[in-house]
């Protein structure tokens, strides 16, 4: 019953994807925009649901799989009550919306300044690249250097991979433009292997367009990737895994976690099981594709229970699906929920499910070919790889330290390294609102190296006190001094995370 039945209208494409599992490179496609709608409403609400059904379960297997036994929640009403009691759930499909709102706003060849911009000044909560990013926009480092790890330790991060699936929704077959947006819009919070997540998943869902064979998708988004790069070895191993395990995907999920699932950036996933990294989320989509074998269900069930961001990674699953076999083919049982919140607006947006899947259609036809009648046409670009660029290269973590450090005028800190991040945030002592700002001094080895400013108002807030990389293996000493000192407020310094140069 909640099989996927691939529909009769996917015959229109110019070569069936299941006679020949290949991708029809080089060559115009032709299909009805009724197919066309149909698919996207498949990736759109397939988003949704893949969403909704991790939800529960987000970042509390962390390293660990959710074992069969443990049952997930599921009712018909449950995506409606989950959108009105957790709206800030959907920060993935929100975040998506921010972007296409901007592109509806002032164009597909909108510049990244305006991207960043619109998600910056945006009143919902962020975290880790996109709130570092956000911090650095307001404060005036813009993109790219906004989700470079040198100013953003959390570069690797997942936060791109969750934020390009409109993308690659947005060019059917169109491999290299997604590349070109997704350079766009992926470096204002990410870098590397965290820009490499959204330029893949985006790849997907272009190749979902004109290709239902899974494997080819998988393998040939992966051709977009350098060789080299962490994020390449990880997916080509999840390959090679399910290829050795083809029947069992816990195999192959010890198998990938236990040679990719050290986080080096994130200072909270270092030395520990929490991993918000897009590499290994992205494996944990891979894995439920590959597994999931086209049904709805058992995709998104085993993407889910992969753990770690498991919210995120079964709604690009069950997106992805959505797209390649459309909204039609997605099994009732899944769609009776979403179905009662398609008309009202995503927390954050004017928009809603349905005004997306609009919204979406219109920008795609804007960019493809008229074809027959009632039908358009598009080419479909043969994969290019993107340029090589890896965050934290020859450095890694040597110490961990809590510090619960709290402090009103300097805390010094030694290490020895050659690179630093100290984790905390302002803290009130007092009953004060939310109005101050923090000045604070960064002196390493004596020497001033950076002046910022701490609010201490969330949405605004810099999500570490102090991050610096390759300064010189060595002794050093490290001052924070608050410049601005009340008598409401603390500085508190929580962890410290030590780099050196890799021997």
């Amino acid at each position: 019953m909640k099989k996927i039945l691939i529909p009769a209208l996917l015959l229109v494409l110019a070569a069936s994807c299941r006679e020949v599992p290949k991708v029809p490179y080089g060559k115009t496609v032709e299909m009805p925009v009724e197919v066309l709608m149909d698919k996207i409403r498949g990736g759109w609400y397939g988003q949704t649901i893949g969403c909704t059904y991790g939800g529960p379960t987000e970042f509390k297997y962390k390293g660990g799989i959710i074992m069969d036994e443990i049952p997930i929640p599921w009712y018909d009403d449950y995506i409606y009550d989950t959108f009105v009691e957790d709206p800030g759930l959907y920060d993935d499909v929100y975040m998506d919306l921010t972007f296409l709102e901007t592109m509806l706003r002032y164009g597909s060849d909108a510049p990244a300044r305006m991207y960043a911009e619109a998600f910056a000044g945006a009143d919902y909560k962020l975290w880790h690249a996109n709130q570092a990013a956000r911090y650095n926009i307001l404060n005036g480092r813009g993109a790219p250097e906004s989700g470079h790890w040198m100013y953003n330790p959390h570069a690797d991060d997942i936060d791109f991979q969750i934020e390009a699936d409109f993308i690659g929704m947005l060019y059917p077959g169109g491999i290299n433009k997604a590349s070109v947006l997704s350079d766009r819009i992926g470096h204002i919070m990410n870098y590397g292997d965290g820009w490499y997540g959204g330029v893949f998943i985006g790849a997907m869902y272009t190749l979902a367009y004109v290709c239902d064979d899974i494997p080819t998708v998988v393998t040939e988004a992966l051709k977009t990737i350098p060789e080299g790069t962490k994020f390449q070895g990880t997916i080509s191993d999840v390959i090679r895994f399910w290829k050795k395990y083809p029947r069992d995907w816990k195999q192959c999920w010890f198998e990938v976690t236990n040679r990719h699932a050290n986080d080096v950036g994130c200072p909270e996933g270092v030395w520990n099981g929490f991993n918000i990294d897009a590499t290994i989320n992205s494996a944990f989509v891979v894995i439920g594709l590959l597994y999931g074998e086209g049904d709805f269900y058992r995709t998104m069930d085993i993407a889910t229970r992969c753990g770690n961001d498991s919210d995120c990674n079964p709604a690009s699953a069950a997106g992805i699906l959505g797209v390649m076999y459309g909204y039609d083919a997605i099994p009732d049982y899944w769609k009776k929920g979403a179905e009662r919140i398609k008309d009202i607006p995503f927390p954050y947006t004017t928009l809603s499910l349905e005004d997306v899947c609009r919204s979406n259609y219109e920008l795609v036809l804007a960019d493809c070919n008229e074809g027959g009648t009632g039908r358009i046409s598009f080419n479909v670009e043969k994969p290019e790889t993107v340029r090589y660029e890896q965050c934290f290269e020859g450095i890694v973590p040597t110490q961990k330290l809590v510090l619960k450090k709290a402090f009103t005028d300097s805390l010094e800190l030694n290490f020895r390294g050659s690179g630093v991040v100290v984790e905390g945030s302002v803290r009130k002592t007092g009953h004060a609102d939310d109005s101050y700002v923090a000045e604070v001094t960064a002196l390493l080895d004596g020497k001033e190296v950076e002046h910022f400013r701490m609010p201490i108002d969330y949405i605004t807030r810099k999500y570490e006190i102090f991050s610096a990389y390759c300064f010189g293996s060595g002794d050093h000493t490290l001052i924070l001094r608050l410049d601005n000192p009340h008598p409401d407020y603390e500085l508190y310094a929580s962890e410290m995370v030590v780099y050196d140069d890799e021997k």
